[in-house]
Formats: C-alpha cells, structure tokens, sequence
C-alpha cells in the first residue's frame, strides 16, 4: 500500500504541482480552455452551451427575484471579481515594495503602458467614432498578462531579465489602467443608497486596518457580504469592489521578520529536545511546536501576500479557464462572415491590438529617450521592444471582459471577439518570431 501511494505521488502528484508553480502553465491552461470552448460553439452542442450558460441562479424573497442572475452574468461578475482581487492584491503590493515603488525608475514602461493603452482606442475609434458602437473604444486597450508571460516564458533566456521586467512593469500599469476605464467609462446607472452602503463597509474595513485586525475573515465577510454585494446592486461594476477592497487589506505582518527567526530558532530547540517516538505518530509535545510555528509562520506572513498566494493558482487554474469557457465561445457556424465588417467592430479592435500597443510602446519609449525622461537598458533593444510590443496586443481575457461591458448585442459581441482572437493569435507569432531571434 505504501508503494502504491509513493507511485501516485511520484508520477501524478510531484508533476502535477512541479507544473502548477510554473509560470507559463495558467498561460498553458487558459489557452486550452479557449479552445473548448471555441470546440463546443461550433460543434451540434453549440446550442447546449448556449443555453447552460444563461441558465439563471439566485434567490427569491416573496415571490421577487434577488441577486438572479444567469450563469455567465455569475461568472463575469462573481468569478472574474475574485481575478481583480488578485489584481488590486498585486497592485498594492507593487506599488509598497516591487517594480511600482519609485515611478522614476520605471518611467520607460509606465508612459509605454500608457500611450499603449491610448494608440489602440484612437485606432478603434478612426474606425467606428460617431457610430453607435463606438463604446467599444475600451476594449483594445488591455494586454493580457498570462497569455505574454507564458509566451516570454516559453523562450527562455532568449529574453533577457530586463525585457521580462520591462514587459511584467507594463502589464501591472495596463492592469490599473484598465481597471479605471472600466470604472469610469462602462458603469451603468448609480444606486446612491447601495453605492454609500458599499462605501461604509470598505470604510469600516480601512478602519479595521488601521486599528491592526489581521484576520482574514473579518476581511472576507465585510469585502464580500458587505463591499462587493453593495456595489453590485448599485450598478458599478462588482469587479470594481474587488480592487477596492484588496487596497484596504493589511501589508503588514503581526510579528517582524527577526521576531520569527527568533521564534523559529527556539522553537527548533525545543522540537529537537522533545522525547520522541519510534512509531509513525508524533508526540503531544511535538505536535504542540509544530502547531505554534504554523501560528508564528502566519502572523510573519502579511495578510496581502498571505491572500495572494492562496488565491492565485485557483485564479490562474480555474477562474480564468471558467471565464474562458464562458465567454470564449465564438459560433462561426452560424455567422454571416459578409457582416462580420458591416460596422468595422472587428477590424477596430484588430488593428487596435495587433497595431496600436507596438506603436504606442515604441513611440513613447522613442519619445521619453529624446525627452532625456528615461534610458532603455544595452539589452532592450528595438527589435526586442517590438516583439514585446506584439506581445502585449495579447489582449484576451481583459479585452473579452470589457467587450462583455461595452455591448448588449451579440452580434456585435461576436465581431469584438473575432477582432481579439486575430490579434492576440497574430501578435503572440510575430512577437514570438521577432524575440526567438537571437
């Protein structure tokens, strides 16, 4: 039997968790859930598919419905607040101790960010401003984070460290970017009742911080049950909650790092002083210490990064590819491919894409050197630049969840995700064919 159980860990478990932590395999896993899902819209189960997806679930409160909504409204509002969670997490942490720390050292990727979010929506527009779908404009603006990451990752060292930061850099700001346009640009009609309740649960969770609570299910009752419920019901976007409510998780542990190592030094005495056995089980005593440095180990952790690295392989391996399934889905079998450029959605958001963010990172790289507001390191040269510049019009999972906001129509949905699909497949070959070039 315990042969048996050491196989299965050997050849099952140990892969399995050595592909988990790698950070190419959400890219991998994403990729493969766009491809069933692209597999049953276009197979006899299309209309199957269709049809679970707006399925409805909630509640009834005499005899009116309450927060029932279909599947897919659950998973774009629900699942995908859980992903901007981990974004808002990401976000604080970056901008207290990583690459968002000091602006002045990341001025190159910060204005490439930007004008890369910029370019895209002024090409879409060129193409459908004054039209009726011109609310589109957001959707080419986002880069996805995975998809490019998992790319880079793929090519090694191919790509030097400073063009992974470089490209890391460029995706958080796109992120926060992204985050307030949607904020801004794609909010219904305010529920100011639901609105301030909303505002007074994220207020008592900032007080809770400040006051030191560290527990994180004070946190998760109020940011769920109170912030995110709120903002759902008074038309801001749920997701918008998530971000605020990872703003106001702790940064701070409860005990300091040489407070641990002290712990953990005297509690690795005592373990080792402990009268042991020769059996399997562990003594009272032992288990006690053991238990004790679990307790130290997460008061040392920070709430924030305690909740990012619970949450992020559940984001990346299930949230994600559930979004993907959900919303990927593009039918050919019953488009008419002569209106697919009836209102030039699709060619908007391609050229948006697959054009706009090269130009726009290029250009403001170009233009902040000439400005003396930033130098490019030896190794980020301009044909690596470009290739990272294709990368980044990898714009799937934001740019679907804002086409998802921007139309009602699923036949303009439908072209905005064709426009996606041709850009993020064409620009993650031409960058990388242009990066695997030594």
């Amino acid at each position: 039997m315990i042969h048996y159980q050491q196989k299965i860990r050997q050849q099952i478990v140990l892969p399995a968790m050595q592909f988990i932590n790698q950070e190419k395999s959400g890219g991998i896993v994403l990729g493969l859930a766009v491809v069933l899902a692209l597999v049953l819209a276009n197979s006899p189960l299309r209309f199957d598919y269709a049809h679970f997806l707006h399925h409805h679930f909630g509640f009834v409160v005499d005899g009116q419905p309450c927060l029932n909504f279909t599947l897919e409204h659950w998973i774009n509002d629900g699942l995908m607040s859980m992903f901007f969670f981990v974004v808002g997490l990401e976000l604080k942490r970056e901008f207290i101790g990583g690459e968002l720390r000091d602006l002045r050292k990341v001025t190159l990727p910060v204005a490439a960010a930007i004008m890369g979010m910029v370019f895209p929506a002024l090409i879409y527009l060129v193409f459908n401003g004054g039209t009726p779908v011109a609310h589109g404009w957001g959707i080419p603006m986002a880069t996805d984070i995975a998809f490019a990451l998992a790319v880079v990752y793929l090519l090694g060292d191919r790509v030097p460290v400073s063009a992974k930061v470089f490209l890391t850099t460029l995706a958080i700001v796109d992120d926060l970017g992204s985050v307030l346009v949607i904020a801004l640009f794609y909010t219904s009609q305010l529920s100011m009742v639901n609105l301030l309740v909303g505002l007074a649960f994220l207020l008592v969770m900032f007080v809770g911080n400040k006051m030191g609570v560290k527990s994180i299910w004070f946190y998760g009752i109020l940011g769920i049950g109170g912030v995110w419920t709120a903002f759902l019901l008074s038309g801001i976007h749920a997701t918008i909650a998530a971000v605020l409510s990872a703003m106001v998780i702790p940064a701070d542990s409860q005990i300091s790092e040489d407070s641990f190592v002290a712990r953990m030094r005297k509690l690795t005495r005592r373990f080792d002083e402990a009268e042991s056995n020769d059996v399997r089980t562990l003594e009272p005593d032992q288990v006690e210490i053991i238990a004790r440095v679990k307790t130290d180990a997460n008061q040392a952790l920070p709430p924030l990064q305690r909740l990012e690295h619970s949450l992020h392989p559940f984001v990346s391996f299930f949230v994600m590819p559930v979004f993907a399934l959900g919303n990927a889905g593009v039918s050919f079998v019953d488009m008419d491919l002569a209106q697919l450029f009836d209102n030039h959605i699709a060619v908007g958001v391609m050229l948006g894409l697959l054009a706009g963010k090269p130009l726009g990172i290029l250009s403001s790289v170009w233009l902040m050197e000439r400005l003396g507001l930033g130098r490019r390191s030896k190794q980020l040269t301009w044909r690596r630049l470009a290739g990272l510049g294709f990368l980044a019009s990898i714009g799937f999972t934001m740019s679907m969840f804002v086409t998802t906001l921007a139309f009602n129509s699923a036949e303009a949905y439908g072209q905005a995700k064709v426009g996606i699909f041709a850009a993020s497949i064409l620009g993650g070959i031409i960058g990388y064919r242009i990066l695997s070039r030594r």
